[in-house]
């Protein structure tokens, strides 16, 4: 197994160990799972780059990339809605979108195709990455209060901490908007397997 496709194993990896983080209360756990999301986002950045630039690419790397990404950020998602900071429409938007694509990547494989990620799957995965990272940290302050706030013995409005954790889930449906716009282009551009065959 060659550099890149280590390093998307790891994402595979860190996706559960992610979950943990997210989903068992303990002080500043949303702080960890921001971290350890974050390292596996940065293996996200340079598998790609690597294999590209050492000429690495590999079927298994197609494979495998796509699927990495899709772990980690469903991880996300089921743990935001877990702890009630996203809601069921939100999910289902995305989930039905990886669904849909896995099935057309299923039917080109049988055809003997490899679908590597597109350029919108790429711009998608990067804003829901984007959007998971803004409401872990917008979570993670709505925590302070009881945490950094208090031993400090700081006070701040209720608005303060409530003002981010909006922007993120607009954030997180802005993401959701985009896949699914990826999800229709990877339709369009492989419909051939979809024809009604004479």
């Amino acid at each position: 197994m060659n550099l890149p496709n280590k390093l998307t194993f790891l994402r595979i990896l860190l996706a559960p160990a992610f979950l943990v983080l997210l989903m068992v209360d303990f002080p500043f756990h949303y702080l960890a799972a921001g971290l350890c999301f974050g390292a596996a986002a940065l293996t996200d950045l340079f598998d790609g780059r690597i294999a590209r630039k050492r000429g690495l690419i590999t079927n298994l790397g197609k494979f495998l990339d796509p699927l990495a990404d899709k772990m980690l950020t469903t991880a996300a998602f089921l743990g935001f809605m877990a702890v009630g900071a996203i809601d069921v429409w939100v999910l289902m938007v995305i989930l039905s979108r990886e669904f849909m694509v896995t099935s057309v990547r299923l039917v080109a494989a049988g055809e003997g195709t490899v679908i590597a990620a597109s350029r919108w799957g790429k711009i998608k995965t990067v804003a829901q990455f984007v959007a998971i990272l803004f409401l872990l940290a917008s979570l993670e302050f709505s925590t302070w209060p009881a945490t950094v706030f208090a031993a400090l013995d700081v006070t701040l409005p209720a608005l303060t901490y409530s003002i981010p954790l909006v922007a993120g889930h607009l954030l997180v449906w802005v993401s959701a908007v985009l896949t699914v716009i990826s999800g229709v282009q990877y339709l369009w551009n492989y419909r051939q397997y979809f024809r009604t065959e004479k």
